[in-house]
């Protein structure tokens, strides 16, 4: 068919052209909008701002057409090939290109806001300062690709290959790119604001001066991946693997890593102020000296050494132990499982659920925390189910008291400013002990069921590994067993030494270990 058979059958309102071979046509500037090509051949045709709109192209052929400037927005692409295709300045808005292949096609500045990617190859292309706002890409090959400068906000990345693409001044604030592979990936300067990174393969990836604010990397594997002066203020880096990373002059103010392995890493001029210390890797770190300023602006620098890393670093968590003088049993799971449950919503602090060690006669209930400054206030609330639960509060208010009873200046600025910071996280606890107590449907499930009603012993334990103890039951750790004696059998009582009273020296003791900024 001729091109001008087909421009009079259109006109005539003709639509349907399946299978048609335009190869090599010029059609520059037609306006086909609603017509069915799926299946034609247009290779190598000559397209270039045609009106395409709302069109059906669906595995029609068009390599290595010219296409830059045309209207495809709305069109059915869907396993159309389009491979070293000429799309730069292409209107794709809202057009469905599942499967389609594009490899080393040119998209320059092409807008794609809306369109559906998904599976489709663009390996090798193009899309440098293209638009792709909630654009669907998820599972797309883009290795290799050209998005320098793209826009991508808020979109669909999810398992997409994006091996060695570059994305160096990218736009990808609020993407979600969980389980994507991106392996030596350039991300310098990119705005990743806001994204979702968690699960993905960022090993030996470029990430110089990218923002990375509140970014979710938990469970990212960022081995060798180079982030000099990457802005990660509030990310959320949890259980991710830095091996080798370079984190020099990086921003990790209020960063979350716990878990996180920096076996290896540089550190050194990051900015750490807020940042936990607890529960990370860091053997073998390289950190002379860090930003500890509130603001970054280098007016609070901590030195280290090789003898000093080990020290910062802490690897052990500030724990709340409770241990119930009483093996677990199943109704007893369950129950102690509703209850955390019911009180983890109105409490975010223990919104995780325990750790549960149990042997024949003992069972350990533990909840690791992110602060020091946080354990008292949790062990007032997290005794709540147990009828020990009184007596445990009534210590944990008298060892506050001790504290506040103190000349706070005769103290040193940090202790004072520890021992209100604990005042203040306490007072809080109490108003929420006090809401849960008057919901008394929260801690139905453990009444009447004995496990809660044995003894107990509460201790803390906070960064340094000390151990305090805060209750300790009378009658818990007394044990009657038969002892022969004289050919007769007497039963004798096995008894576990009373906790002290506290001691402000005792407290203060205590306190002197924890992790300070």
């Amino acid at each position: 068919m001729i091109i001008e058979e087909l421009q009079e059958k259109y006109a005539a309102g003709e639509r349907n052209f399946t299978d048609l071979n335009l190869f090599e046509a010029n059609l520059t500037g037609v306006n086909l909008s609603d017509v069915n090509l799926s299946g034609a051949n247009l290779s190598l045709s000559n397209l270039s701002g045609a009106n395409l709109t709302d069109s059906n192209l669906s595995k029609a052929k068009l390599n290595i057409t010219k296409l830059n400037g045309a209207h495809l927005n709305g069109t059915n692409l869907n396993g159309a090939d389009l491979n070293v295709a000429n799309l730069v300045l292409v209107n794709l808005q809202n057009a469905q290109l599942i499967g389609a292949k594009l490899i080393r096609a040119e998209l320059i500045r092409a807008e794609l806001s809306g369109a559906n990617l998904s599976f489709a190859d663009l390996s090798g292309a193009s899309l440098v300062e293209a638009t792709l706002r909630k654009t669907n890409l998820s599972g797309a090959n883009l290795k290799g690709t050209n998005l320098r400068f793209a826009c991508l906000t808020e979109s669909n990345l999810i398992e997409a290959d994006l091996q060695g693409a570059d994305l160096s001044g990218a736009d990808l604030s609020g993407a979600d790119f969980s389980g994507s592979e991106l392996r030596q990936v350039n991300l310098t300067g990119a705005n990743l604001k806001g994204a979702n990174l968690s699960g993905t393969n960022l090993r030996w990836a470029t990430l110089t001066g990218a923002q990375l604010n509140c970014v979710n990397l938990s469970d990212a594997k960022l081995s060798g991946a180079d982030l000099t002066r990457a802005n990660l203020f509030q990310a959320n880096l949890l259980n991710a693997s830095l091996i080798y990373a370079d984190l020099s002059s990086a921003c990790l103010i209020e960063v979350y890593w716990i878990g996180a392995d920096l076996t290896g890493a540089t550190l050194t001029g990051a900015k750490v102020f807020g940042a936990s210390r607890l529960g990370i890797k860091t053997e073998a770190l390289n950190c002379d000296w860090l930003d500890l300023s509130p603001n970054g602006d280098k007016t609070k620098i901590y030195t280290l050494n090789s003898g000093t890393i080990k020290s910062f670093f802490h690897k052990t968590l500030p724990k709340v132990k409770i241990i119930v003088d009483s093996s677990l049993d199943s109704p007893s799971h369950y129950a102690l499982a509703a209850t955390y449950y019911q009180i983890g919503k109105c409490l975010p602090d223990i919104n995780q659920p325990p750790c549960i060690e149990v042997n024949s006669c003992r069972t350990i209930i533990s909840f690791p925390m992110n602060s020091d400054e946080k354990l008292f206030a949790v062990a007032y609330i997290t005794i709540l189910p147990f009828l020990d639960a009184s007596k445990t509060q009534e210590n944990i208010v008298r060892i506050m008291k001790i504290l506040n009873s103190q000349e706070l200046n005769s103290l040193t600025p940090i202790m004072s400013k520890i021992i209100r910071q604990l005042s203040t996280i306490f007072n809080e606890s109490i108003k929420q002990v006090n809401q849960i107590n008057k919901d008394k449907a929260l801690l139905k499930f453990c009444s009447g069921i004995k496990f809660f009603q044995r003894p107990t012993k509460i201790t803390i334990i906070n960064s340094s590994d000390q151990i305090f103890n805060i209750y300790h039951h009378p009658k818990f750790g007394k044990r009657l067993v038969n002892k022969i004696s004289n050919n007769t059998e007497v039963d004798t009582i096995i008894q576990v030494p009373q906790t002290l009273p506290h001691s402000f020296n005792a407290i203060i003791d205590f306190i002197d270990g924890f992790h300070k900024s």
